[in-house]
């Protein structure tokens, strides 16, 4: 089955959900053909696509995640079923609360339809809530650094098509756990305290292209600059955030000079929030910040 623009298609064989047990046929985005068209890359590495004649927008963002139509348990697809019998009953447990709960945000959804931008974003927040009942194993802090980021971004989308509804006020929550775990993401990346080969090949954090480290030490500096006033209302700790910020973003593109080792777009846009975190400095201290 495949919509009626041919953007997707359901595989053959039916997933078997490991919490209630129901059979569904995940949709998987097809490629190729026109339907992406890549369009800029923003600041916060996410890849931009223009709408085709043929077939419209198309949001690959919307497709990474499994969903159970029955329980609205939510994984990437390599965990899905890749589960601990303790997981499982923690997960069974909080059906009617994740039920009730994702549905209080977006209303009545149907994950047995084809993926909508509301079914995309609530993907990922049913993800969230999963791996929060799941084993280091599967390094599931990762995982929703990268789903929290992606939910901010889709429910930015959604806000756009609905400014009246506050879905601004969920987008800024999912920004603020998106710092959260990603912190804890750069532990966990020196100390090795849940499996990198579990979620490097995750760490897009878009899904054409993996910055991997980099990316998680660029968005770290990033969101330390665009969310500095949530951090501390204190200009003396804002000076030492912004400071140790400025000196992680120059190792990463090496205080300006080129390097064959860092693509360019990663190197431009670090060498742009080094800058930025410069004149931030000036303007909290009235001191020029000489290099």
């Amino acid at each position: 089955m495949t919509t009626p623009r041919n953007i997707s298609y359901r595989i053959k064989e039916p997933v078997i959900c490991p919490i209630c047990g129901m059979k569904y046929y995940k949709e998987m985005l097809l490629t190729g053909g026109g339907r992406l068209i890549a369009g800029n890359l923003t600041p916060e590495l996410r890849r931009l696509y223009l709408p085709s004649k043929k077939y419209g927008v198309v949001i690959p963002l919307i497709y990474p995640i499994s969903v159970c139509p029955g329980c609205f348990y939510a994984s990437f697809g390599e965990d899905f079923t890749k589960i601990q019998d303790t997981e499982i009953n923690k997960i069974k447990m909080e059906t009617s609360t994740r039920k009730e709960g994702i549905q209080k945000i977006f209303g009545k959804l149907n994950f047995e339809e084809n993926r909508t931008l509301i079914t995309g974003a609530a993907s990922y927040i049913l993800a969230i809530d999963c791996y929060q009942k799941r084993g280091y194993q599967i390094a599931p802090t990762p995982k929703k650094a990268i789903c929290s980021l992606r939910a901010a971004w889709l429910l930015g989308d959604i806000h756009e098509k609905f400014p009246d509804i506050g879905y601004d006020k969920i987008q800024k929550f999912l920004y603020l756990k998106a710092v959260h775990y990603y912190k804890i993401v750069m532990e966990i990346m020196s100390t090795g305290s849940e499996p990198h080969d579990q979620f490097t090949h995750l760490l897009g954090p878009d899904t054409d292209k993996n910055w991997g480290f980099d990316g998680v030490i660029y968005l770290n500096g990033y969101f330390n600059f665009k969310y500095l006033d949530e951090f501390t209302s204190s200009n003396e700790e804002k000076v030492k955030l912004l400071e140790d910020t400025k000196r992680m973003i120059g190792k990463l593109y090496g205080l300006g000079k080129a390097s064959k080792a860092k693509p360019s777009v990663l190197i431009n846009l670090a060498r742009d929030l080094y800058e930025a975190i410069n004149e931030k400095l000036e303007e909290i201290t009235g001191v020029k910040v000489v290099e």
